[in-house]
């Protein structure tokens, strides 16, 4: 009885020491392989990362290993923003990343992107998209530092900034030769000679916004639609100095898909049938247009097929004729369209619209 019960007791042992071997092969090989499957493919959240690499020492290693996961470091929004994103860069994973976002790290400043120049040049050389929204301790000094140590930028943002004027854009333009994307929204003190610099400089911008820009006229937008004929995605949103004399060269952009004209109280019907040329528009706001009329919309309605949002929001120039027209044409496309205060549109209930418009997903633009 002894010894049967001694060996009971062997066969159970082994068997809780093969269960523990498996585990161990289960942890060391399995789930970090997984795991790095599972992370490559789906681009986990930076936070997300990181509370991984608290899991296990064998997942921690894994992930460490696979440079490709580690090229986002992510501060909106945080608190001591300066001092997170130094400790980041400090550590060896961190040295090949591509995008940096602080948006509203409201406590970023100069001295904490020149504490970046005097120590993380080489970490900073592949960087590809620095977010500064909202960063208004930011001056021309800091695009200055900053930009001097990114030469490979391609998406420079620096939203709501008044700190940062001409001469902030001139070292941009100079340290950085391959931007594309370019988001200067509400830098109220930037003037013609930025449009100049950036017209000059950046020949295949795809994206830009001056949202606010109120020093703008004519003569710099112009040269803009004259040199940047890539541009893709062009918001002037709240710039009401323009007139038709620059909304006619829009034409020239035959990439333009996104148009954001939201208070562009110059632009006429002349000004529209000339943005009409622009085939491949999928968004247009022409909110508060207040000079448009059926004309113009019907001009962008047969020229624009691949229409998918369309705001015509507070213009009591238009009635159910440009309905009629962009039924015609963009019955097919249109998924969000706004005519809230379009006195001239009768058949503006959503059921109306959407027996005329059978993809309408969203009827206003703005709330």
């Amino acid at each position: 009885m002894e010894r049967r019960c001694a060996e009971e007791s062997t066969d159970i042992g082994g068997e809780e020491e093969e269960v523990e071997v498996e585990e161990a092969l289960w942890n060391k090989e399995t789930i970090p392989r997984v795991m790095k499957a599972v992370c490559t493919c789906i681009k986990l959240h930076q936070r997300d990362l990181i509370s991984l690499l608290l899991v296990s020492p064998w997942l921690h290693r894994t992930l460490i290993s696979h440079p490709s996961i580690w090229l986002v470091i992510d501060l909106h929004e945080m608190n001591n923003a300066g001092d997170r994103l130094v400790a980041a860069l400090s550590l060896p994973r961190y040295h090949n990343v591509k995008n940096i976002n602080l948006e509203f790290a409201r406590d970023i400043e100069d001295k904490n992107l020149e504490i970046l120049k005097s120590k993380f040049v080489d970490a900073l050389k592949n960087l590809e998209s620095l977010n500064l929204n909202g960063c208004q301790k930011i001056s021309d000094k800091g695009v200055e530092v900053i930009t001097s140590i990114c030469p490979n930028l391609a998406a420079f943002s620096i939203y709501w900034n008044v700190r940062v004027t001409d001469i902030g854009v001139k070292h941009l333009v100079r340290n950085c030769k391959r931007i594309t994307d370019l988001n200067l929204s509400g830098c109220k003190n930037i003037t013609e000679q930025s449009l100049h610099l950036i017209a000059d400089n950046y020949r295949d911008l795809e994206s830009l916004n001056l949202t606010r820009c109120i020093k703008l006229t004519d003569g710099g937008l112009q040269q803009i639609l004259l040199n940047c004929y890539s541009l893709q995605s062009l918001n002037l949103y709240a710039l009401s100095s323009f007139t038709d004399e620059a909304y006619k060269k829009i034409s020239l952009l035959s990439h333009l898909r996104f148009l954001d004209l939201c208070g562009a109280q110059n632009l006429t019907d002349d000004g529209l049938r000339s943005i009409a040329n622009c085939r491949k528009l999928v968004s247009l706001n022409l909110t508060w247009c207040i000079h448009v009329t059926d004309v113009g919309v019907k001009a962008i309605a047969e020229s624009c097929s691949s229409l998918e949002l369309l705001s015509l929001f507070g213009i009591v120039g238009v009635t159910d004729r440009c309905l009629e027209a962009l039924c015609k044409c963009c019955s097919g496309t249109l998924t969000t369209l706004d005519v809230n205060g379009c006195v001239g549109i009768k058949g503006r209930a959503r059921d109306e619209l959407r027996q005329l418009f059978p993809k309408l997903k969203c009827f206003k633009v703005h709330s």
